[in-house]
């Protein structure tokens, strides 16, 4: 690890401030790999999230009055507070009351959170059991909450509820998660007392949801509305939120549909060069190609497990200095069956190392590896894997808040995205399939932009036919991505849903870019790119804000 440097009176703040977050909800501790009671949940109630924005008035006191002794204070300060800040905005304007939406809402979270659980052993699966009968009264909390949106007129868009209303359904099913979560992952060998009471536990967790279904459609749905875009004011505080910056939103917008138009182009380009014709005519050459296919889920982890060990042990010769403990990432096949591709971090001694997830949904047994080569640098190195890793390795100068909890989507996803660019200037992605598959998501991630911004403000369509609705929202995603149709309408939905998360990603990255110009161009011939990342990565997670002001040195 990092040489310690003496924690500072903000640092003592910071460390607080993580305390008091896994008091009010023990969720944190997991995510964490802390110890200490993991068994509940947080307050979802309306009492809960007043007693978080309390604690969050009283950090944000305490920081104000607090004097910086160095770089690091200054950079804690200003990002915790611009974070706190935020928080108590976001509070005012009630977002809570309605904040359900089909990826990542209290809906989801609470049943989430078994997929990172601890489960070695038998008194891990007694705080599983524990904890599973206690979903019922998370949800309890959760329905006051969206009850009273309901009394005050916050909530949400129909199309959420319905979506929320499946999930919700499918998980609680007789094969749902819940069972499975305790017939086939719990080992066989625990007592027998102890599996009877994780059955019985599942059962009450599967009836809360079926419950909470119930409620979302005889309470929640009749009052809703079927509205999706939230306006200009809700939208600009969600955008903040998560990219912990203030972009102009109509200049971001152009710069999405330039950003879409060249990567349409670079993708068309390369399409030539496959199969002579259209991106749809190299999808279908690459998709007949048997030395980019992989049959099953064990050849698919296998595969995500050597391309990134490859990709650890060759950046980390010469273009990344990456620590032994960083070096280990496990890839593992997730118990869920979304469709999802994720990373969890590694836990503040590595004990649990950082791991890359892939969520494959039920019958899909083919996968192409044109399509996911730059998954695995996205999601691992030198993405979220290098990035989050190497904060959590830098825990001798910065305090727990700094390497686990700080910073925002767009820092976070923008450095995967520059990541993948990256390695194709480091040549790692020359194959034209693997560079057509890097610009497929590239050019999805522009299209978020244009659509996010374009739903949200009511915005002229780009075939001036009209402004953003659903149904052209469809379409335009339709027109840009290469993927099934239940998983543009699930990612559609997910954008009317979650307004400003989606486009952080291509935002964060054209900052993350900017900041790398803006050096080269300050430091000129004493430029050294190595130095670069490992000086930016050090910093930890912030704000894009804060970023540019730690990077550039323009306090």
């Amino acid at each position: 690890m990092t040489e310690n440097r003496t924690p500072s009176a903000i640092d003592r703040i910071a460390e607080e401030w993580v305390d008091t977050l896994c008091e009010l909800d023990p969720d944190t501790r997991i995510w964490l790999g802390r110890a200490g009671d993991i068994s509940s949940f947080g307050d979802l109630s309306p009492a809960g999230h007043e007693a978080y924005m309390s604690a969050v008035r009283h950090t944000l006191s305490a920081l104000t009055k607090a004097d910086p002794v160095d770089d690091v204070d200054r950079v804690t300060q200003l990002d915790l507070s611009s974070d706190l800040s935020l928080a108590l905005e976001l509070g005012e304007s009630k977002w809570h009351l309605r904040d359900l939406n089909n990826i990542a809402s209290p809906a989801q979270n609470v049943r989430a959170v078994f997929d990172l659980i601890p489960t070695d052993g038998a008194e891990a699966w007694e705080t599983i059991a524990t904890k599973l009968g206690n979903v019922a009264g998370a949800l309890d909390g959760y329905r006051q909450t969206l009850s009273e949106g309901i009394r005050e007129g916050m909530v949400p868009a129909r199309r959420q509820i319905i979506e929320v209303i499946s999930q919700a359904e499918r998980d609680a099913g007789p094969d749902g998660f819940f069972v499975d979560f305790a017939t086939n992952t719990a080992p066989e060998d625990l007592p027998a007392s102890l599996r009877a009471q994780l059955h019985t536990s599942a059962e009450s967790a599967r009836m809360a949801y079926l419950d909470f279904a119930r409620f979302l459609r005889d309470e929640l749905s009749p009052a809703s509305h079927e509205q999706d875009g939230v306006g200009r004011e809700v939208y600009q505080l969600h955008s903040r939120h998560f990219l912990g910056a203030t972009v102009d939103l109509d200049e971001t917008y152009e710069w999405g549909l330039e950003e879409l138009a060249r990567m349409t182009a670079e993708q068309e380009s390369i399409a030539k060069r496959i199969s002579g014709g259209s991106v749809a005519d190299a999808v279908a050459a690459l998709d007949n190609d048997p030395t980019r296919k992989i049959h099953g889920t064990d050849a698919l982890q296998a595969w995500m497990q050597k391309l990134s060990d490859t990709a650890v042990r060759e950046l980390g010769k010469e273009h990344f200095d990456i620590a032994p403990p960083m070096r280990k990432l496990e890839c593992h096949i997730a118990p869920t069956k979304d469709g999802g591709i994720y990373y969890t971090g590694p836990s503040d001694d590595f004990s649990r190392a950082g791991r890359m997830w892939w969520s494959v949904p039920e019958g899909v047994t083919e996968f192409d590896t044109w399509r996911e080569t730059t998954t695995v640098y996205h999601e691992g190195v030198p993405g979220h894997h290098l990035q989050i890793s190497q904060a959590v390795y830098n825990s001798g100068e910065l305090n727990t808040w700094r390497r686990q909890l700080a910073g925002s989507s767009g820092h976070a996803e923008g450095w995967a995205l520059y990541a993948e660019r990256l390695m194709a200037e480091l040549g790692y992605l020359d194959d034209d399939g693997d560079r057509f598959g890097m610009l497929d998501g590239q050019r999805m991630r522009a299209a978020r932009v244009v659509l996010d911004i374009g739903v949200h403000l009511g915005k002229q369509r780009p075939d001036g036919r009209g402004v953003w609705d659903a149904d052209y929202a469809y379409d335009f995603m339709r027109a840009n991505v290469l993927m099934e149709d239940e998983f543009v309408r699930f990612e559609v939905n997910r954008y009317l849903g979650w307004p400003g998360q989606a486009p952080s990603y291509k935002i964060g990255q054209r900052i993350w870019e900017e900041l790398r110009a803006e050096s080269q161009r300050r430091e000129g011939t004493g430029f050294s790119l190595a130095a670069w990342h490992k000086r930016a990565l050090d910093i930890g997670g912030t704000g894009l804000d804060t970023l540019r002001t730690a990077v550039l040195g323009d306090w």
